[in-house]
């Protein structure tokens, strides 16, 4: 008889906890009934919210590198070589402006070297005239390749054998000796030597005077 009554008051109280839930507020210590029909309140699930992106600034675009081309070196043309053999480039005397007689400029430089000193081509080129005048004696003018410019030599005792106009020579190749003659003074044999910017008629009598005197010693090039 007191098992069934402890088994109908079991069930009873089972059916009053499933029609009534009651729990106990922490704050207050009141009893709160709760609606079992009212959705729980939504609790923030960290784990499933994911975090915003964080956002930047654009970047600029990184130029492409770019190398810059190394410079071609080009070889130079050597400097003329000093036309009297022998002698130093050091040892040259600037008389290109000198005066001469009726009022005229010397227009070249005179390099002093004993009578027979063999004369030698400053650059390559051309034999373009071979010419005896009072004034300057036995002469050559050399063309170099281009015909831009040409080399005069004057007063030579003569020329060396096998020189003929038309002849393509070398640089440092004998054309020559120093001498005296046309109006030179033999007591003072030397080489006059001119250098001319020619027009565009390549006229071997006709051209504007460059000094050589800076070029042979190569302070300055060719113009």
């Amino acid at each position: 008889m007191r098992t069934m009554l402890a088994l109908l008051a079991g069930a009873l109280l089972v059916a009053l906890v499933l029609f009534v839930l009651v729990r106990l507020d922490g704050a207050s210590g009141t009893l709160v009934e709760v609606n079992p029909t009212r959705a729980p309140a939504p609790m923030a699930d960290v784990a499933s919210a994911p975090s915003p992106m964080p956002t930047y600034p654009p970047q600029p675009a990184t130029p492409p590198v770019t190398l810059s081309p190394r410079p071609v070196t080009r070889p130079s043309s050597p400097p003329l070589l000093v036309p009297v053999q022998g002698i130093d480039a050091a040892a040259l005397q600037d008389t290109f402006a000198d005066a001469r007689n009726a009022g005229r400029r010397h227009d070249a430089i005179d390099i002093m070297a004993p009578a027979g000193t063999p004369v030698l081509a400053v650059a390559d080129g051309t034999v373009e005239k071979l010419f005896d005048s009072k004034q300057g004696g036995l002469t050559l003018y050399q063309f170099e390749p281009s015909g831009r410019l040409a080399y005069y030599y004057a007063h030579l005792q003569r020329y060396a054998d096998g020189i003929v106009e038309g002849q393509a020579i070398r640089r440092g190749q004998v054309i020559g000796y120093v001498g005296s003659t046309g109006n030179a003074s033999p007591d003072a044999p030397h080489l006059h030597f001119a250098i001319f910017v020619l027009g565009p008629e390549r006229r071997w009598w006709e051209g504007t005077a460059v000094n050589p005197y800076p070029v042979l010693r190569g302070e300055t090039p060719l113009p």
